[in-house]
């Protein structure tokens, strides 16, 4: 049996292609790469390293949505689980819908509420939870909380019906566009990719009927 290897010691690049999902929930989730390909599953946070990289980032490139707020890693191994279990819990309860347009599932539902109150209720009264304005510039806040957080308030009809599967990689992603036709994460990366693909499958094909003829 063939397994994947991946070099952990080389770090990520958390740019803006990697905050595709329009929401720090999503973008959380998206830390897992081809998702529905068990082949090619790539969990980004395998490397604990990353995940503070990630939460320096997710400040940066998620400012608007944080209100300011710096986010704080989990502190220890069973923080860090707890909010895998929760990033695990956003996926089950967003991709479903995304995929088969349904409505939100209880048992989901239940399970993204249980566990984000495991990451939340033994917060001190300084981390008050409100995301956005409310929010002081520099107030902390643990990112497990945050995506919790995030992941409530895409719990809305009009958000949730704008949440989408990038076909190429797998990851979430809310359809801000008007006519609600994007289709990629991010056209730049996942779209020209697909665009390559389908130009090298024409010319195959056609190099195939050349050959065919002669």
């Amino acid at each position: 049996m063939h397994f994947t290897s991946y070099n952990f010691s080389m770090a990520i690049e958390w740019n803006e292609h990697r905050f595709s999902g329009g929401a720090l929930a999503l973008d959380m989730v998206n830390t897992v790469i081809y998702r529905e390909m068990p082949d090619r599953r790539f969990d980004r946070f395998e490397d604990r390293e990353e995940i503070p990289r990630f939460a320096e980032a997710a400040v940066r490139y998620r400012a608007e949505e944080l209100g300011g707020a710096v986010l704080m890693p989990p502190g220890n191994e069973t923080e860090t689980g707890e909010m895998l279990s929760l990033r695990e819990a956003i996926n089950a309860l967003f991709r479903r819908t995304a995929i088969e347009g349904a409505a939100v599932g209880a048992g989901a539902l239940a399970a993204f509420l249980s566990r984000g109150a495991v990451l939340t209720h033994r917060l001190p009264p300084e981390m008050a939870l409100p995301l956005g304005p409310d929010l002081r510039e520099g107030k902390i806040l643990p990112l497990g909380a945050a995506a919790f957080l995030s992941g409530l308030r895409l719990i809305q009809p009009e958000r949730l019906s704008r949440i989408r599967v990038c076909p190429n990689c797998h990851w979430l992603y809310i359809d801000n566009s008007r006519n609600r036709s994007r289709r990629w994460c991010d056209m730049n990366v996942c779209g020209n990719r697909a665009k390559a693909k389908r130009h090298y499958e024409r010319k195959r094909a056609g190099t195939g009927k050349d050959r065919a003829s002669h």
